[in-house]
């Protein structure tokens, strides 16, 4: 797209996703993901009644008296956009919906003084954004996924986590947005899991479920190039879902539907937690 097809496509999202992150999803997303750690503050002397777990007993050795370490409750997150750029996520809406969740969430993060990065990855990590505050950062995530053109065509779930995980140490939010076709990557969604909050967004066109019964058809894997036929005459053919992912921190978005609705189901399923 020319550069000012592409500024009044980021403006136009812009204005949407800024919309939806101020009326609706502020206080989802605040509620969402409270309690996110405590951080070192100072230390002082121990008083009867504090928490004995808490004792710095280095200092208390050199002093000859107990003192204890202050903590206080981090304030900002650390967010992180991991966004699938494969082939196959060009079919239908789905790379339109990504653009324009990546934004609301993106939004949400930074009205809540958060910082948030990105990563886009294929069968190889492309781009890396290093996490920043300010709705300037914001407009160039939004410009680069509108904008970025990847140099492969596959996806490799386990290289991008991995990546990830060697990169950035700091515990953070992931919303790893993917359609998930692809395979042994689930030991590294453990591991993952095991060091950062990660929340997975499953992109979804219902064109890839169900293929109409009554017709021979002729496919292209968007992203081997491979050439297959299916013989549909007499059956309506619907594919099967063998993802094992963990629900407690998954959601699926139709490309046909408004994504608002499963994203504030989300926020409010953990506000309980």
């Amino acid at each position: 797209m020319t550069s000012k097809e592409l500024i009044k496509k980021i403006r136009r999202i812009e204005i949407i996703s800024n919309k939806l992150a101020e009326e609706i999803f502020s206080g989802e997303y605040r509620s969402g993901f409270r309690g996110r750690g405590m951080e070192f503050e100072d230390i002082r002397e121990y008083y009867p009644g504090d928490d004995v777990r808490n004792i710095d007993w280095n200092v208390t050795a050199r002093h000859n008296k107990a003192y204890i370490k202050q903590f206080e409750e981090e304030r900002e997150l650390n967010v992180f956009l991991l966004i699938d750029m494969s082939h196959s996520n060009s079919f239908g809406k789905k790379m339109e919906l990504i653009a324009q969740l990546g934004a609301t969430l993106a939004f949400s993060a930074i009205r809540n003084n958060d910082k948030v990065g990105m990563l886009l990855f294929t069968e190889k990590v492309e781009k890396y954004i290093q996490s920043k505050s300010g709705k300037k950062h914001v407009l160039s995530i939004i410009e680069n996924i509108l904008d970025f053109k990847p140099e492969l065509k596959g996806t490799n779930l386990s290289n991008a986590l991995q990546h990830f995980n060697r990169i950035e140490k700091k515990r953070s939010v992931i919303f790893l947005i993917s359609d998930f076709l692809d395979q042994g990557f689930e030991k590294d969604l453990k591991i993952t899991s095991k060091h950062h909050d990660l929340v997975l967004i499953h992109i979804v066109d219902r064109a890839e479920e169900v293929i109409p019964q009554g017709a021979v058809f002729t496919f292209e894997d968007l992203e081997t190039g491979e050439i297959f036929v299916l013989d549909n005459t007499k059956n309506q053919y619907k594919t099967k879902d063998h993802l094992d992912l963990p629900k407690s921190n998954y959601i699926k978005i139709y490309t046909d539907e408004d994504f608002v609705k499963p994203l504030k189901q989300f926020f409010k399923r953990r506000s309980r937690r």
